[in-house]
């Protein structure tokens, strides 16, 4: 029996990892990523243990011939069903002080890679009115801080796009449903590689696991939920600080960029 697709980018440690483990014994699988053997591992440990179909693209999305061939294979996959566009990195600093190439291949991995591959995944879903597309954004995406403007920027544009794409959606009356994940600091890999103290970044209460994340996202993709900000913590935070004027909203993100610095 023919299984439905998913295609995670960023798929081979973190976030993305568990989205594969957590999909593998209901989905078939195209692991999107630069790092091929820990690719071929994941592929081969999940395919052998859910009897899944897991196959694996290497590539690397802030390329344009990488990015077009992706889309391009999305475009042509008939039973893709889920697309989660989770690749993602983070910088920290002074934006003045941030490597330049660093900042535009952060734009193009967060804002022209998730734009270009939902085009190409919502023209094949749309035609067969279903499947669904999940965007991970941020709490970045509501609560900005100082050292992290290309970032916050970018996830915040991810979250407002995946709005504008569900209000296209409603209006075409079609079954695709869309998420914008917001997850707030979640261990993996993310912070290993920007060196950071993660007890320095926050309390130990704030942080969730990749499992607990994407756990959280099944669930809300199941309720058809828009926005999903795993931890009651974070959702909290989210929901008061942009009730507040701008001003004092700024108050007390400068007031936690000091904290973090």
């Amino acid at each position: 029996m023919t299984r439905s697709l998913a295609a995670i980018t960023g798929a081979s440690s973190g976030i993305g990892r568990v989205f594969a483990q957590k999909l593998a014994p209901s989905h078939d699988l195209l692991l999107i990523a630069r790092r091929t053997q820990l690719l071929a591992a994941l592929a081969d440990e999940l395919a052998a243990e859910h009897g899944a179909v897991v196959r694996w693209l290497e590539a690397d999305l802030t390329q344009a011939a990488d990015l077009s061939k992706v889309a391009d294979r999305l475009a042509a996959e008939p039973e893709l069903a889920l697309l989660i566009n989770n690749a993602g990195f983070g910088m920290t600093g002074a934006f003045w002080d941030a490597d330049a190439k660093q900042l535009d291949n952060m734009q193009r991995l967060h804002v022209m890679a998730t734009m270009r591959l939902c085009h190409a995944a919502l023209r094949a879903m749309l035609k067969r009115n279903r499947g669904a597309i999940i965007n991970v954004a941020s709490v970045a995406s509501f609560v900005r801080r100082a050292g992290s403007a290309s970032y916050g920027a970018s996830k915040t544009w991810i979250a407002a796009f995946t709005e504008a794409l569900y209000l296209d959606l409603k209006k075409a009356r079609s079954s695709v449903t869309v998420q914008a994940l917001c997850p707030g600091y979640t261990y993996s890999e993310f912070h290993d590689i920007l060196g950071v103290d993660r007890k320095r970044l926050a309390s130990a209460s704030f942080w969730l696991s990749a499992e607990q994340v994407v756990d959280r996202s099944l669930a809300g993709l199941a309720r058809g939920e828009l926005f999903v900000i795993p931890g009651w913590r974070y959702r909290l935070v989210c929901m008061l600080i942009t009730k507040l004027p701008t001003s004092l909203r700024l108050y007390f993100e400068a007031r936690a960029s000091r904290k973090i610095s």
